[in-house]
């Protein structure tokens, strides 16, 4: 690991620790040249598949597209930073665990709502709304109430 002060390429781990249930461990590290300490985290990469939209087109997986979905339907609402970090590393988690190496978009689509339903009803319905493609306001209505129902 390069040093990000002095740019040495040799660095040694003063302390180890899990995170994230386990799945990020934070690494404390001391340059060997000007001595000072920095943190880095590793994370297991295992998203390497491919994304099926509505219309049969296939692209590969970005976090970033799916980060930036969420945090639009969670503008202006009051959550926080790291709870976002932790839907988007569960949802990254469950794909994972399907095993396949193409996910339809519907698919990402139910594990995101399926979390904004818990964390923010608010963002949950502006997800839905682009998600569900609601034709009208009287599908839109429908959907709130089915929330509020649940």
């Amino acid at each position: 690991m390069t040093c990000p002060f002095c740019s040495h390429p040799e660095t040694k781990v003063i302390d180890s620790r899990e995170s994230n249930d386990g799945k990020v461990i934070r690494r404390r590290r001391e340059c060997l040249k000007c001595h000072r300490r920095f943190s880095t985290y590793e994370q297991l990469e295992l998203l390497n598949f491919v994304v099926v939209k509505k219309d049969g087109r296939k692209e590969e997986y970005q976090r970033e597209k799916l980060e930036t979905g969420i945090k639009k339907a969670l503008e202006k609402r009051p959550v926080e930073e790291k709870k976002i970090e932790e839907m988007i590393d569960e949802i990254e988690y469950k794909l994972h665990q399907k095993g396949s190496c193409e996910i339809s978009s519907k698919e990402i689509g139910s594990l995101v709502l399926e979390k904004l339903k818990v964390i923010d009803e608010v963002a949950y319905l502006r997800f839905a709304s682009v998600y569900k493609s609601f034709g009208s306001a009287e599908s839109f209505k429908k959907e709130a109430e089915k929330l509020s129902q649940s």
